[in-house]
Formats: C-alpha cells, sequence, structure tokens
C-alpha cells in the first residue's frame, strides 16, 4: 500500500502501457454506461407499459361514459318525441286553424313544460297558429323558411332540428317536432317542442357532467356546431377543424371509438365519441392526458430518483477509478489549451501509453491543417468583406441557428437597422404585422428544411415608414456538403409595387367616375353567382341606363355630358350600402350589385336611387337639363349557368321601364 502513494504516477503510466490495463479502464467504463442503460431502460419500460395499461384503462372508462351519456340522450329525446306524438295524436284534425282550440289543448297538457320550454303548434302553411306558454306581447309568426318544419311536411315524420335563435326568446333553441296528419295522411302542419340550449334542464344536466377534476362531457350536431360543453361560449360555436382535432371530424362523419388527440384548446386528452343516431348528434367525452397519467408520472418520478442516487453513486466511484487511470491526460489537456491561448504551436507528451501518444500526434497534425486554413480563410474573408461592402444590394448572413451573423452597409442604409438591432429582434420580425405570421412561418421551414426562402412582402425600417422589399436566401454548403448558413438579398421593390397596384386598380375602374368598369364589374358578379351556386348566397341586380341624356351631350357637349355623369356617381354611391359594388356599364348604362341583398330590399334602393337622380340637372347656355333612369331589377336563378343569364334578365327589365314611359322600375323575379 505504502509502495502504492509513493509511486502513484509509475503506476498509472504502467496502467495505460500494458494491454491489459487499458482493458481494465474499459471494462470499468463500460460496467458503468451498462449499469446506466439498464436503469434508463427499466424506468423507460416502466413509463411505456404504465402508459398502455393506463391508456386501455380510460379508454374502457371514457368509452362507458359515452355509451351512457347517449343512451340517456336517446332515451330524453325519445321520451319528448313520443310525448308530441302522444299529444298531436288527441288533435281534432279539422281545428288545428283554431287558435283557441289550439290554445286550450296545450294549456291541457302544460305538464310538457317540464320536457320543454316552449310548444307551438303550425298549421301546414307554417303559420304559427298557437304558442305555450304564450308570449307577453302577440306576436305573429312564420315557421315555413325553418329547415324543421320543411322537413316534416316533406318527409313527415319526427324530426329534430338543427340550433337556432329563437324568434321570441332570442335564445338559442332546439326544436323536436311532429307532424299533424289528416285521416288519409295529408299534411295538416306541426306541433313542436322546442328547448333552450343554454338554459333547458336537459342540456344543463349534460353540462354538468365531469370526468374526474378536470374532464368533461359535450354534445356537437352532425353539422359541428357545439350543443352542450361545460364553458358556455363554445355553445353554437364550430368545431374545432380536422387539422386542430381528426378524431372529432371522424365522429362528425359517423365514426365511434377512442383516441388522443388534441382538443378546441390545444390539450391533449383521451377522447371517446358515441353517436345519438336519433338526432344525429356526437357525445364526445375527453379526459386531459395529464390527469390521465398523473399517478403513473408520480411513480416514474420517484423511480427516477432513485434511479438517479444509485447512478450517481455509481458514476463517483467509477470517477475516482478512472481520474487515477487518466492522470496523463491532464498534461495534455493543459498544452493543448495552451496551443488554444497562443502560447505555444505544438504539444508533447512524455508517456509511454501508445494511445495518448497518438493522440498528442494528431493533434499536432490538425493544428498545423488548422493554422494553414485560418491563414487560406482570413484571406478570402478579407475579399469577400470588401465584395458585401461594395455590393448596392442588401445583403445578409445567418446561421443555421436562425441569427444573424452580418449585414452590409446597403442593408443598414435601406432598413435603418444597425447588426446589433438585427441580433436582437430576427429579420422576420421586421415584417408589417400583416405579414409576420407568413414570413415567419416561411423562414423557419427554411432553417429547418434548407430549401431557399423567397418572399415579397411589407417591411417596417427603423424610422417608422413602410416599404415593399423581396428577400431571397439560399443555403450556403462546404465541398463536404455539410451545411455554414443562409446567404440572401433584400431589395426595396416599393415603386415597383405602388405601379403595379394602380394598373390593377385602372384596369377595373372607369377612369371618369371611379366607378367599377365592365371587367371589374363582371368579375364581381362572377364571384356573386359562385357563392350563389355553391351556398345560396343571394344577391340582388340593379342595371339602369340614363333617360334623355343624348340632349346633353349634343347640345351642351361632352364635358357636360361628363359633369352629369359624374354627379350622378357621386349621388348614387349615397344610397347604395358599402358592400355593394357600383359600376359604369358602359356610356351611360350603370349597374349596382347587391351580395346578400333579396328582390324588396333591391327595389327599395333602385326606388332611391330613381327619386336622388331625377333631382339632379345641370345648366348650359341659360337652360336646365336633368334626366331619369329606367331600372330593371333582378336576383339570381338556381338556373344561372353564368353572369349572362342575369345580366340578360336585367337589362330586359331596363329596357321593358323604358317601352313603359321612362322613370320607372321592373322587377323581374325567381
Amino acid at each position: 500500500m505504502k509502495s502504492w502513494k509513493r509511486e502513484p504516477v509509475k503506476r498509472v503510466l504502467q496502467l495505460f502501457g500494458a494491454g491489459i490495463k487499458s482493458m481494465h479502464k474499459r471494462l470499468l467504463l463500460g460496467l458503468a454506461l451498462g449499469w446506466i442503460a439498464i436503469v434508463f431502460a427499466l424506468l423507460v419500460s416502466t413509463w411505456f407499459t404504465g402508459q398502455r395499461q393506463i391508456r386501455e384503462v380510460n379508454d374502457n372508462h371514457l368509452k362507458y361514459e359515452a355509451t351512457l351519456i347517449a343512451e340517456q340522450v336517446n332515451q330524453e329525446l325519445s321520451l319528448r318525441l313520443d310525448s308530441l306524438q302522444r299529444l298531436g295524436g288527441t288533435f281534432d284534425t279539422a281545428m288545428i286553424d283554431n287558435a283557441t282550440y289550439v290554445r286550450a289543448k296545450l294549456a291541457q297538457n302544460d305538464a310538457l313544460l317540464e320536457l320543454f320550454d316552449s310548444l307551438i303548434v303550425a298549421d301546414d302553411g307554417g303559420q304559427v297558429v298557437s304558442r305555450w306558454p304564450e308570449p307577453k306581447a302577440p306576436m305573429s309568426a312564420n315557421v315555413a323558411d325553418r329547415m324543421y318544419f320543411r322537413f316534416l311536411r316533406s318527409v313527415g315524420r319526427p324530426y329534430i332540428s338543427e340550433p337556432f335563435i329563437g324568434r321570441y326568446s332570442q335564445a338559442p333553441m332546439v326544436m323536436l317536432g311532429v307532424p299533424l296528419t289528416g285521416p288519409d295522411g295529408e299534411f295538416l302542419g306541426m306541433l313542436g317542442g322546442a328547448i333552450n340550449v343554454l338554459e333547458g334542464r336537459l342540456f344543463d344536466r349534460l353540462r354538468r357532467i365531469r370526468i374526474g377534476s378536470e374532464g368533461y362531457a359535450s354534445i356537437l350536431t352532425s353539422s359541428g356546431r357545439v350543443l352542450v360543453h361545460p364553458n358556455n361560449s363554445w355553445i353554437l360555436e364550430s368545431a374545432p377543424s380536422a387539422e386542430q382535432n381528426p378524431w372529432l371530424d371522424l365522429a362528425l362523419s359517423g365514426w365511434e371509438g377512442t383516441a388522443l388527440g388534441p382538443t378546441a384548446n390545444g390539450d391533449i386528452a383521451l377522447q371517446a365519441y358515441e353517436q345519438v343516431w336519433l338526432a344525429n348528434w356526437v357525445v364526445g367525452v375527453y379526459l386531459p392526458r395529464d390527469q390521465a397519467y398523473a399517478p403513473l408520472e408520480w411513480f416514474v418520478r420517484h423511480l427516477w430518483l432513485v434511479g438517479g442516487v444509485t447512478v450517481l453513486v455509481m458514476l463517483a466511484l467509477l470517477w475516482w477509478l478512472l481520474n487515477q487511470a487518466l492522470r496523463p491526460l491532464q498534461s495534455l489537456e493543459r498544452q493543448i489549451e495552451a496551443v488554444g491561448q497562443g502560447h505555444r504551436d505544438f504539444v508533447a507528451v512524455d508517456t509511454r501509453a501508445l494511445e495518448i501518444q497518438r493522440v498528442a500526434d494528431t493533434f499536432n497534425r490538425v493544428a498545423q491543417s488548422r493554422r494553414d486554413a485560418e491563414s487560406r480563410l482570413h484571406d478570402r474573408q478579407a475579399f469577400l468583406d470588401a465584395v458585401l461592402a461594395s455590393s448596392p444590394v442588401g445583403m445578409f448572413v445567418y446561421g443555421l441557428d436562425g441569427e444573424v451573423r452580418y449585414v452590409n452597409p446597403a442593408m443598414v442604409e435601406m432598413t435603418g437597422y444597425s447588426l446589433e438591432q438585427f441580433r436582437s429582434r430576427g429579420h422576420a420580425e421586421r415584417a408589417h404585422p400583416d405579414d409576420r405570421d407568413d414570413v415567419a412561418d416561411l423562414w423557419r421551414s427554411s432553417l429547418s428544411s434548407g430549401r431557399d426562402f423567397q418572399r415579397q412582402y411589407r417591411y417596417l425600417k427603423a424610422n417608422g415608414e413602410v416599404i415593399w422589399v423581396e428577400s431571397h436566401a439560399t443555403l450556403v454548403r462546404m465541398e463536404s456538403g455539410a451545411p455554414l448558413g443562409f446567404v440572401g438579398t433584400l431589395k426595396d421593390i416599393t415603386e415597383h409595387q405602388q405601379v403595379a397596384a394602380l394598373q390593377r386598380w385602372e384596369a377595373e375602374h372607369d377612369p371618369l367616375t371611379g366607378l367599377l368598369n365592365r371587367r371589374g364589374f363582371e368579375r364581381r358578379l362572377d364571384e356573386a353567382l359562385a357563392d350563389w351556386l355553391k351556398g345560396r348566397v343571394v344577391a340582388a341586380l340593379i342595371l339602369f341606363d340614363l333617360d334623355h341624356f343624348k340632349p346633353i351631350n349634343d347640345e351642351g357637349g361632352h364635358a357636360l355630358g361628363d359633369e352629369m355623369l359624374k354627379m350622378i356617381a357621386d349621388v348614387i354611391g349615397t344610397k347604395v350600402r358599402k358592400s355593394d359594388f357600383l359600376a359604369r356599364y358602359g356610356g351611360d348604362e350603370f349597374a349596382v350589385l347587391m351580395p346578400g341583398c333579396g328582390l324588396e330590399q333591391a327595389r327599395q334602393t333602385a326606388e332611391a336611387l330613381r327619386r336622388a337622380v331625377e333631382a339632379l340637372s345641370v345648366e348650359h347656355a341659360g337652360k336646365r337639363y336633368s334626366v331619369t333612369l329606367s331600372l330593371g331589377v333582378t336576383d339570381l336563378h338556381g338556373t344561372d349557368s353564368d353572369s349572362d343569364h342575369p345580366m340578360r334578365r336585367a337589362d330586359q327589365a331596363s329596357y321593358l321601364a323604358k317601352e313603359q314611359g321612362r322613370n320607372r322600375i321592373v322587377v323581374t323575379g325567381t
């Protein structure tokens, strides 16, 4: 023992000099790594096995809860529909239009208000005969436009509606309806029970359902409208998209089962879905993953603690053993540090350990190669700096970590930001707020994939000025193919963008009046027709030309005619909505497109235009001139395959107005 203490260096040198001694060092290190690997494997195995078992148990539990809720909802809805059918069977079919009789029948069955918030009876035309409880102020209502009424009249069987806003309560409602039929099965009307989605007993009980401390249940219609959710702000909102929650999207298509995925707020949760086929509803039960896996996490954390303590003890022991064996490396380390600080050029280790001597020789060769490379790199860097500094185009260099390494003087002058300012906030963050997210996403994609970054966007200069820029960055690689970073350019294209915007405006606008021209108007009419054919978004069209306009041009000249056209453009602009489109369709012909507008509203607008223009006049050589309008009004039809069809109808109606004496409106409907 004393000999070991007196000659520690000699013993260590012998350890590295003898092959069996070096293997002993490797064995010690291998045992340490093996112990760490075993502990890690056990912990990982415990974690994944526990996750799988907890997932299986919770999936079964959530599936059971979702099934119970779906069955309960189905029973509740069946009870309500059966109640309505029994009540409907007691009606005298000859008295359905008698409000006094119907009101008395509803009052006799007042107990149904335990199941519904209100009851209504409507005749075969959709006119509400009676409502119970009666509204405080008598109101006449017709439900012929409601989907549930059209379904009952067409199909003739009970129906549960999509949620809608009630005319009386102005609250979200669901209507359960049954048809009232005559002796021969003819449709005489409907009997309906409305349930308040926010305050109804049925939905209130469902909202109170909780799974554990944070789990909950929700109900959605197959069309994606939320009926039940613990957070009332979600009621009647659209369900998350397929990208946000693909499992919910599958459930809305009829799928039933369990899954693990994101919820509407982005949290990951265990989910189970069941269908309520009677109403085309979907029951979803959600349990946050953190709550489900909390017991397992607690157990694994304690295992990590035990394993960590064990590994630390083993590492301490192995460290002491290896420290004794690796003393020669300490000398090599000090010499390498001296080389790095420039105090020496080479390392020289006096040791019998072959491995350490080889490391020293290799380091000396690498150090020499590095000095040679630094000399060449210095020359290249000086040349590159001169090129970049003299370039009139803004240029920048980014590292693979997304940090700015360099900006040339041209870019500093163009943007007003210094290199330090670019480093404090990234290049993409200087983009205009409306473009910033898109630019940042594309830049992150380029950093991760290595693809070129190329984009035109608005840029905020240091002085607050907004300019248009075109940025192009390319990944630079070494000869070996390893990536170095991104080199890019930034060009000011503001003038080009302004010219392009002016050209786009001039291509679709009349230079005299500033209104849309034929091309611009027809493009918007095509868009409105597409909306109508795809989603039945109504729109109306007004086409008119000027009566008695020719004498103004003939007697007063084109200047007087232009003055009248501009006055007309100004005044009709005050009589339409901001969402409407005005156009000078040709010479003295004008057009108005009114998206979301029906025929009656369009007729009223046409009348306002007629009166406003009728009051205008211009004077020339002591004579006053005025014009009137012959207006044709139409709306979009289901048979319209292109914009020419409504335009021809409106033109024919305008022509008919002229034939009937001018200064009038002709409406052609569906």
